[in-house]
């Protein structure tokens, strides 16, 4: 997602982009393809700029590119701001804004929703905690790849609005499976019965997006079963820190633990259907 981010922010935005990645052969790639440079370490990249993106995978990962003598941190000016797309804890985003204003620097914790079809598009949901100051210097630029650019509060509360984004697609996509599975077996026709429902209250992203090919048994679309399962983490960590009770949350998790051990830790979320499928 990260890879096409930063090319709207180069194309888009018209911003000069500097990129890192951790495996260089794709930094590479994206400077041919869309110009810009490749920085060797974080530091680099993030050395005169005035805005600094980063998307990875998880706490750790985030913490290797932002920490240390190599990471993002030590090569920032002063009043720069760290925008970090990572879908991560709360913890962490609240960890990062302590360290980066101590150093006289902007964050802006900013997950964001829509999927890989939703970076290609430049379409994606921006959810933003952090102080209104730095949201309003870089919302302008984040714009750049997203149709949706909101701040919820202070610093962890885009990473917990995102973790209500999660809770609510993993209840949907369960009970999506659930009704497709259903009228496949009742003998219907389900383009169209997906024709017909998708025009009223069962309406949803995931039925117009998703409900032909999970009936197809095709999962090989967005965002991975592998990632859905770190980030359902997340919110159930959350959830034992703030009493917040998530039942359907923790069984569909564990409905994904058994995509993972049918082979399919890098189909898509939709994958719950298969569950159904084969049983």
């Amino acid at each position: 997602m990260g890879y096409h981010m930063a090319g709207h922010l180069k194309s888009r935005g018209g911003h000069e982009v500097t990129v890192y990645n951790r495996t260089a052969a794709k930094a590479q790639a994206w400077v041919k393809e869309h110009g810009g440079k490749a920085a060797k370490t974080p530091r680099e990249a993030a050395s005169g700029a005035e805005f600094i993106f980063t998307c990875v995978g998880n706490d750790a990962d985030l913490r290797s590119v932002v920490l240390g003598d190599d990471g993002i941190y030590a090569g920032m000016k002063k009043g720069a701001i760290h925008i970090d797309n990572t879908t991560a804890s709360a913890d962490v985003a609240r960890e990062l804004y302590a360290i980066a204003k101590n150093q006289g620097l902007g964050f802006i914790d900013g997950p964001v929703s829509g999927g890989e079809a939703g970076a290609k598009n430049g379409a994606l949901t921006v959810m933003c905690g952090g102080d209104q100051a730095d949201f309003d210097l870089s919302q302008p630029v984040t714009a750049s790849f997203a149709r949706a650019v909101t701040l919820l509060g202070e610093a962890g509360a885009g990473q917990l609005t995102k973790m209500v984004n999660q809770i609510c697609i993993a209840g949907l996509l369960q009970g999506l499976s659930e009704g497709m599975n259903f009228g496949k077996r009742a003998g219907l026709d389900m383009d169209k019965v997906l024709d017909v429902i998708s025009k009223g209250a069962a309406q949803s992203w995931q039925m117009e997006n998703r409900g032909r090919t999970m009936c197809r048994g095709e999962f090989e679309f967005g965002f991975a079963v592998d990632w859905m399962r770190k980030d359902l983490g997340i919110c159930l960590d959350e959830a034992n820190r703030n009493g917040a009770r998530l039942p359907v949350t923790a069984l569909v998790d564990q409905f994904y633990a058994q995509v993972q051990a049918r082979g399919g830790r890098r189909w898509d979320t939709s994958s719950l259907m298969n569950l159904l499928l084969k049983d």
